[in-house]
Parts: structure tokens; C-alpha cells; sequence
């Protein structure tokens, strides 16, 4: 399958297929878990609904009589054994997504985000090793930038935890495809933002949260003179690079960058969020003194490894993805924040 006949055969890439989704109540796994379904896939979620992460029940509202949920912890070896045998393709979403409490908490981002990760790649070897597996990494396994647009073999020098548990657990990845030949496709991902996500606090989608602000018509306080870079890609984009990365064998075994290729200035997408909003105030304010320990610098994605791999490249402009998310939020925002 190639450029749009893939997206065209993803029916029957997933007809009847059995997809697991680790943390799949969250903000991609449930995506994911939308599209599957009409699809026409056997799907199985797995979600703690750790409170701090994110996973909500309503986020497979309108398909549960389709989807199989289990309330779990993917740390826990015994349900992870009884999960992973017959299933096609295991999309590992589970995750500790906040960078900041990963410095808090070193340990328990080290337990999700890459040693549950490797226990996931090493059940699979024993007990099912034709899966496809899928695994999100994460923009800040890069660090500090020093050049752009980021490309894949940009240097990794993480500035937080997180970001090493990240890698730590994409090289696993690799590991365990080239020596015991596993199906692994890891994906750095930029800025992801859009419905179903949390909305209590900041520490997860700034795009999110700044909806939120204008929405409450609360100021919207940017750091410096609001000219720092960042690649917001949206959920549903991300979804469709999900489905095709683990429908075609060419990724199998790849690393590659997942963003929008497209910079925006914090200021630019604040300025954006209150058009749309038609609400909210910005507010630029110094950078606080220990910034530099972990601002990365400007970042855009230099998407040309996931346009060769999977010939299609996203599709929802920042513009149309805040009206999307914000329209989403105008009629469920008390499932969220409330």
C-alpha cells in the first residue's frame, strides 16, 4: 500500500484485526480507539485511570458497546500476560506525560514510561512476537535544539527525566527488533493537542489549556516576548500516522519524527486561541530564573522520514485544529475541568 491507496486499504489493513491500546482512554489512545472501530477492529483497552493522566471513561463514549476495557496498570506483569497473546497490533499509549513530574518523581517515570515498556517488548518476544507494536516517544528526547527543522539523527541530550526515559525506551525498541526481530515502530511526537483531553491543569497540552483560559476568560500568560517556536500537530493526524505505521511492514523496525512541520510562536497560537474563542487576554511575563534547565529552545519537525515511510503528511492546520478542539470543548467541557 502506497500514499492514498494506504489510507484507502486501512479497512482492510484492520477489518477484524484484534488491536490492543495500552492507555487507551487518553487523549491519542482513544482516537485511535474511534477510528479502529469504524475500521472495523477488535479493539482492547487498557487504562489505570490514574487521575493525574488523563483517561476518562466518556472518552470512548459512542463505542463501548464496541470495545473491550479493562481497568489496569500496564506495570502489572500477570494482566500484561493475559492481554498480549492474539493480538495483532499493541499500541503502548501508557504513559507519566508530564514532563515537570517527572523530575519530582524520577522513579515512578522511569517505571511507566520505559521499564513497563521494556516488560511489554519482552512478554511480546516470549509470547506473541508477530505483533506489530507501536510506541510514542516524545519531541524532548532531543533536548536542546541547535538546529531546524529537527530531523532524526539530531542529537539526543535530554534535559529531564522524561525525555531519557523516552529514549531509553525507543532503544529498546530497536534492540529488540534487531535481535530478536519484534515489529517496533517508534515515533518521536511534537506538541499533540485536540478533543478528549484532560483540561484540570497545564501540566499536559499548552493548547488545551490556553482553550480553557480564554474559554474562562482568564489571562493567558506567556513566557518572554512570546516569540519561542513550537510544532502543534493535531490528534486526529497523529491517529492516522498510528493506523499506517502499524499497517504497513516498511515501518517496521523504524524511528521516525510526528509533527506538523509547520512552526508557530507561542504568541501566534495564544493570538489564535482567542480569536476562535473570542475570549481571553494575553499577558507576556519574564521567563522565571531557572528557565534555561529546561526551555529546549525553537523547535519545528522535519517530517520527511514520515512522509517518505507513510506518503501522507498531516492535514489539519492549527487554525482549523483550535476550532475543532474548541468547538469539542463548548459542549463537553464539564467532563473535563469541572
Amino acid at each position: 500500500m502506497k500514499g492514498r491507496d494506504a489510507l484507502d486499504n486501512l479497512t482492510s489493513a484492520y477489518r477484524d484485526r484484534r488491536v490492543l491500546i495500552l492507555g487507551g482512554l487518553g487523549l491519542i489512545g482513544s482516537t485511535v480507539a474511534h477510528r479502529l472501530v469504524a475500521l472495523g477492529a477488535h479493539v482492547t483497552i487498557v487504562d489505570a485511570l490514574f487521575p493525574q493522566f488523563g483517561g476518562y471513561r466518556k472518552n470512548v463514549e459512542g463505542i463501548e458497546g464496541d470495545i473491550a476495557v479493562h481497568v489496569g496498570d500496564i506495570r502489572d506483569e500477570a494482566l500484561m500476560r493475559s492481554m498480549i497473546p492474539g493480538q495483532d497490533c499493541i499500541i503502548n499509549m501508557a504513559a507519566q506525560v508530564s514532563y515537570a513530574d517527572s523530575v519530582v518523581d524520577p522513579f515512578l517515570d522511569l517505571d511507566i514510561n520505559c521499564r513497563a515498556m521494556l516488560q511489554l517488548l519482552e512478554l511480546c518476544r516470549q509470547l506473541n512476537p508477530e505483533a506489530r507494536i507501536l510506541f510514542p516517544g516524545s519531541r524532548l528526547q532531543f533536548g536542546k535544539i541547535t538546529r531546524l527543522p529537527v530531523a532524526e539523527d539530531h542529537p539526543q541530550i535530554p534535559l529531564m527525566p522524561y525525555g531519557i526515559h523516552k529514549m531509553a525506551a525507543e532503544k529498546y525498541c530497536q534492540m529488540y527488533h534487531r535481535i530478536h526481530g519484534l515489529r517496533t515502530t517508534a515515533m518521536r511526537l511534537a506538541n499533540p493537542y485536540g478533543p478528549r483531553q484532560q483540561m484540570k491543569h497545564s501540566k499536559y497540552g499548552i493548547v488545551n489549556w490556553f482553550i480553557r483560559l480564554a474559554m474562562e476568560d482568564r489571562p493567558i500568560t506567556i513566557f518572554g516576548d512570546g516569540t519561542q517556536v513550537r510544532d502543534y500537530v493535531y490528534v486526529d493526524d497523529i491517529a492516522t500516522v498510528f493506523l499506517l505505521a502499524g499497517s504497513l511492514d516498511r515501518t517496521a523496525g523504524e524511528v521516525f519524527n510526528v509533527g506538523s512541520g509547520v512552526p508557530a510562536t507561542f504568541r501566534d497560537m495564544a493570538e489564535t486561541v482567542v480569536r476562535i474563542v473570542g475570549k481571553g487576554r494575553i499577558e507576556l511575563v519574564p521567563w522565571p530564573p531557572d528557565y534555561t534547565n529546561v526551555e529546549t529552545g525553537d523547535y519545528v519537525t522535519d517530517i520527511t522520514r514520515m512522509k517518505t515511510l507513510l506518503e501522507f503528511e498531516p492535514q489539519v492546520s492549527l487554525e482549523d485544529g483550535v476550532r475543532l478542539t474548541y468547538d469539542y470543548y463548548r459542549r463537553h467541557h464539564a467532563a473535563y475541568w469541572e
